[in-house]
């Protein structure tokens, strides 16, 4: 397979950013159109956007160090002040599914301490939210608040999270397409504590700040990439105007 000819700015890392995630994803829908099933096109899925990803950073960024869900971890990033994190196929059971669009290719790049760039194209929907065009949340179009939640798990807390909003629980796949479902106004908060790790959410961090979004830890802490230990348990991203009240019931409430 060869990849479009890129007609942005590549030298650009938001643009760069972009250009990959649709080029996974684009292979990503072939890999779907080919027939495969159920374990069979999950792994293939995997393996086929983790290629074309590893290629293009080795051919476009060469000197930068990789974080990626599929591969080996190069422990020589922690010393790195650039750091693409990726996750090549978010939503993995979500791609199994066909027809179904809920699952995400994560580009993210984290330097000197922040993430500075990211993209999260969700090719099925044919759409890409990016750091390049940060979108700007519309005001909210629902009575009652929603939540974005796991389909097959919704956690004990977040149901209580949502009698205490008023709030409905809005199901999907892929912390990607929940994350992606704020700047959408499909969803005004996702609260998560089951256990994510960095290439869960930093491209969708990154794009929801550059949208004007608030995230966090539950407790309200900073999110910090580039660690030794690459797990990431618990997020909040929400509209500004909800965070005060969502971040007191978790500290109030817990998580169990």
């Amino acid at each position: 397979m060869t990849t479009d000819t890129p007609t942005a700015d590549l030298t650009d890392d938001h643009a760069f950013a972009v250009w990959a995630a649709e080029q996974a994803g684009a292979r990503l829908l072939e890999v779907r159109a080919q027939g495969l099933e159920g374990r069979e096109l999950k792994n293939a899925g995997d393996a086929a956007a983790q290629e074309l990803l590893a290629r293009l950073l080795d051919e476009h960024r060469p000197e930068d160090n990789v974080l990626s869900e599929e591969a080996r971890d190069d422990k020589s990033r922690l010393t790195a002040s650039r750091v693409w994190i990726i996750d090549p196929l978010d939503g993995t059971r979500e791609f199994s599914e066909p027809p179904r669009d809920d699952w995400a290719v994560h580009v993210a790049l984290w330097q000197d301490g922040q993430l500075t760039a990211g993209a999260v194209a969700q090719p099925a929907l044919g759409e890409t939210f990016s750091t390049a065009a940060p979108r700007q949340v519309p005001a909210r179009t629902s009575e009652r608040p929603r939540i974005a939640v796991s389909r097959s798990r919704p956690p004990a807390f977040v149901e209580s999270l949502a009698q205490q909003l008023g709030a409905d629980l809005v199901p999907m796949g892929s912390a990607g397409v929940k994350v992606m479902s704020v700047v959408r106004d499909v969803a005004d908060a996702y609260v998560h504590a089951g256990g994510q790790y960095e290439w869960d959410n930093a491209a969708p961090v990154a794009v929801a700040r550059a949208a004007g979004l608030f995230c966090s830890r539950v407790d309200g802490s900073e999110l910090v990439y580039n660690k030794d230990d690459v797990s990431l348990p618990d997020l909040i991203v929400c509209r500004p105007e909800l965070a005060d009240e969502i971040v007191a019931f978790v500290r109030s409430h817990g998580t169990d």
